[in-house]
């Protein structure tokens, strides 16, 4: 399974090599942008996308960045819920 992680493009790093600085959660990240580049790279300043593995992979509007990065705060929670109740069993089992 793969999964994007929603990031804005905040600046274009290196035209000539397609990449462009993008902000994920407060963390910015050096990602390449070939995927998703139509016209003038300065054109994706501000445009959110999905990043995986160091590549945007396609546009996406606000709102559906703004509800990817809920589900996965979701994700984590549950997650994180999980490895608690995975600790609590092991230490009942002692």
């Amino acid at each position: 399974m793969c999964l994007g992680i929603p990031g804005r493009i905040t600046a274009i790093t290196d035209e000539a090599r397609l990449m462009a600085m993008a902000e994920v959660s407060g963390v910015r990240r050096e990602v390449n942008v070939a995927c998703v580049a139509e016209g003038p790279l300065q054109g994706l300043i501000g445009e959110w996308v999905l990043i995986h593995v160091g590549f945007a992979m396609s546009r996406i509007d606000a709102e559906e960045a703004a509800r990817t990065l809920e589900a996965l705060r979701d994700l984590g929670e549950a997650q994180e819920t999980l490895e608690q109740m995975a600790v609590s069993d092991e230490e009942l089992a002692r």
